[in-house]
């Protein structure tokens, strides 16, 4: 098995860009597949997979593979570039761009990803956060160098702003994990970025002697505007043998509303979850029919849910944020409702998939929950494969 921090190798194949890409970046390692007897027992099923986005890059979430093959997808059309350069040709390539500032709505992951990306790129980055962002979020993404502005309003209407402000600013490059009409091409760069994460995955399982095309027969993602969830869609999704769930906040569950109307659906705000990377009302159109053909069932948990699930895996050894934690925090609604797990075909031999996105991207918050005694001073239950 290649070392975690070894680059792995990939085909030619377009689909793979991202992955080449990613792994020359410097510090690329891959997360971990840890597997947790534990989690299967509370959850009555045979298997239990996380994988485990705590660590990703130099930062406690999954978003910097989206943020930063966004972002160098955007670059690199604006100047014209191949789009097969690896991360240092690229750092070259952009500087005649660097007089620009990068520039995106947050509510705490994707923008500290723009901004880190913008600094390993020597540009700079403008980052805006809705009102109810914390502190302790805002000074992360300041602390990579960025200029954050705080906008009093719900992240819905953040995005709408900052797409206005970009639009009047000749040297202000916009990067969005959302998408509206006219603004799509970035969003779906950012959806491709993710692919990293389950080209991993399928490598881990065969480390693990298990055949890829049938090995998960659920997995569960945590979903905000839903772009994530998209890019499990569009690996799993043909799968016959697994099965997808979504995972929100009940106070801004705009994908589960959506795919119960069959039509794009606002949930309006403002939206107080815990969850604050889920703290979306308005589902991405790029996403949209990914999800409309992809995921077969949704989950909504409220802050009660999510707290109890990161105790849960900080008892397994596994770091998880507010946000990270809903995929837990929904398998076990799934596996406390008998119906649910029929619809689902859950059984005493089945494996789940969970996507853990952030570890404690909130320190201080995820203290007050969990406690000072985080999952660094835990051991991992299980075999990890990374």
């Amino acid at each position: 098995m290649p070392s975690s921090g070894s680059a792995l190798t990939v085909s030619d194949d377009p689909r793979d860009a991202p992955q080449r890409f990613h792994q020359s970046m410097p510090g690329y390692a891959r997360t971990p597949l840890v597997e947790s007897p534990e989690l299967a027992r509370r959850l009555g099923v045979g298997r239990v997979l996380v994988k485990n986005e705590q660590s990703r890059l130099g930062l406690p979430s999954f978003k910097i593979l989206g943020s930063s093959w966004g972002v160098y997808r955007t670059l690199s059309e604006r100047l014209g570039l191949d789009p097969t350069l690896t991360f240092e040709q690229a750092r070259q390539a952009v500087r005649p761009l660097r007089d620009h500032v990068l520039t995106c709505a947050t509510d705490g992951n994707h923008g500290r990803a723009v901004a880190h990306m913008a600094a390993l790129l020597g540009m700079r980055a403008r980052i805006y956060v809705p009102i109810d962002v914390s502190s302790s979020r805002a000074e992360a993404i300041e602390g990579e160098g960025a200029e954050v502005i705080r906008v009093f309003a719900s992240y819905d209407d953040t995005v709408r702003y900052v797409a206005v402000q970009a639009d009047r600013d000749d040297h202000a490059i916009l990067v969005s994990d959302t998408a509206w009409p006219g603004y799509e091409t970035v969003p779906r760069y950012v959806i491709d970025g993710y692919s990293t994460i389950f080209h991993e995955v399928d490598e881990q399982l065969t480390e693990l002697g298990l055949d890829p095309a049938d090995a998960v027969d659920l997995v569960i993602a945590p979903a905000g505007v839903g772009a994530f969830a998209a890019a499990v869609g569009l690996h799993f999704g043909p799968r016959a043998a697994t099965r997808i769930a979504t995972v929100e906040p009940d106070s801004a569950d705009c994908v589960h509303r959506s795919l119960a109307a069959g039509v794009r659906m606002t949930v309006q705000g403002p939206h107080h979850s815990i969850m604050a990377g889920l703290n979306c009302g308005e589902t991405s159109v790029v996403a949209w029919p990914i999800l409309l053909d992809t995921v077969d069932a949704t989950i909504t948990v409220d802050d009660d849910n999510a707290r109890q699930a990161m105790r849960i895996f900080a008892d397994c050894g596994i770091e998880s944020g507010e946000s990270g934690a809903a995929s837990l925090a929904g398998a076990l609604l799934v596996s406390a409702d008998p119906g649910f797990r029929d619809d689902l075909g859950l059984t005493r031999s089945s494996t789940v998939l969970l996507l853990n996105t952030e570890g404690a991207s909130d320190p201080v918050s995820y203290r007050s929950i969990v406690g000072d005694q985080g999952a660094a001073n835990v051991p991992v239950t299980g075999r990890s494969s990374d």
